[in-house]
């Protein structure tokens, strides 16, 4: 995982950038379950959860993100502020957003509703982890899974963890449909976009200071397996 990001460069920028993400993150979420056309694959599963305990679907929500983060113990991650806030703050927006948005749309409303809830999830998710202080629980999950076992794939891991909560939350009476795959199609590419546009870094570290004897600084060696200037790491 990536180192999380110093609270004391830019902390307005970054707290403001913050929680805009993730109130953003809970109104998509509102969004696409007023379209009723279909849901992620966590959201799923939180819905099918909702509909069988008789809880909210913001409270589901903030349960499994906290029983989620329990896991990251054994697998020795460390949550950041926006890992905490991230449990519970969309819980909250999506079951006040949800209570706001009226059921009952007609179909191009409710097409407009998916489509602008997948877009602003996209840029939801480009916001809060450019803030870099701290991934959501179920992100860290695999993250933290793939760098205790460095030869498992993200991108494998990702699909089996969706796969699972996708089946459980179908089974569970959740909303499976044309969102699903929507949003399973359009989120990595919107991801790439707004990730990038919103990323926020720490200042570069300073420079050594070279001797009282004029002898020039000694030159930093980078650290082992550091990427070259033209180099990016890639999530597999």
């Amino acid at each position: 995982m990536a180192p999380i990001g110093n609270l004391r460069h830019r902390p307005g920028r970054r707290l403001t950038q913050l929680y805009a993400g993730l109130v953003l993150y809970g109104v998509s979420m509102a969004m696409m379950i007023r379209s009723g056309l279909g849901l992620d694959p966590w959201d799923v599963f939180h819905q099918g959860l909702s509909r069988q305990t008789g809880l909210s679907f913001g409270t589901v929500t903030i349960a499994v993100g906290a029983l989620v983060l329990l896991l990251w113990i054994p697998l020795r991650q460390r949550p950041g502020l926006g890992t905490v806030s991230n449990v519970v703050v969309i819980g909250l927006v999506v079951d006040a957003t949800v209570a706001l948005l009226p059921a009952g749309w007609p179909l191009p409303a409710r097409i407009a509703l998916l489509l602008g809830g997948i877009v602003a999830n996209g840029a939801a998710t480009g916001l809060y982890l450019g803030a870099r202080l701290g991934p959501g629980p179920r992100d860290g999950l695999m993250t933290g899974y793939v760098a205790r076992r460095p030869g498992r794939s993200v991108r494998l891991v990702r699909t089996v963890i969706e796969v699972t909560v996708l089946a459980l939350g179908w089974l569970l009476g959740g909303t499976v449909g044309v969102g699903t795959v929507a949003y399973a199609l359009g989120i990595g590419p919107l991801a790439q976009f707004f990730i990038p546009r919103f990323a926020l870094a720490d200042p570069p570290a300073a420079a050594p200071t070279a001797p009282r004897t004029g002898a020039p600084a000694p030159v930093p060696t980078p650290p082992r397996g550091a990427a070259s200037g033209t180099e990016h790491a890639e999530l597999r």
